[in-house]
């Protein structure tokens, strides 16, 4: 079985990543799919994105919002994608066709904080 078929159809991915000291920070995530690949967005100084950009073993398994998981924990690698703005519009347009008004609401919310977005890709071992 391929491991991307049990998050056909999911809104919500947990995602494990490792602090330097071992344990496991899980957080439920909205994420898209684009061939082989997963991505999700996110704030660019989150604890997440600082732990993957050190240590890139991660764990995934869809969810439901409250990051209870559904399906099976699946091992893979993620890693921060310096994207190029035709990337950032791909991947919008990815996460508006999949949320919808949801997606608008939060990226309309987001813009006036002054938040920094980043986008990470996770593909599988």
């Amino acid at each position: 079985m391929n491991p991307l078929d049990q998050f056909t159809d999911q809104p919500y991915l947990n995602l494990e990543t490792f602090r330097r000291n071992g344990a496991g920070m899980k957080t439920p995530v909205w994420f898209v799919q684009q061939g082989e690949k997963l991505y999700v967005r996110t704030i660019a100084d989150s604890g997440k994105v600082k732990r993957i950009r050190n240590i890139s073993r991660i764990n995934i398994s869809p969810c439901r919002v409250d990051g209870e998981p559904i399906g099976n924990w699946s091992a893979a690698r993620g890693r921060e994608v310096q994207s190029t703005s035709t990337f950032e519009e791909s991947i919008n347009r990815l996460f508006d066709l999949k949320y919808g008004d949801r997606y608008r609401e939060v990226t309309r919310k987001s813009a006036g904080s002054g938040s920094k977005y980043t986008v990470l890709e996770i593909v599988f071992n």
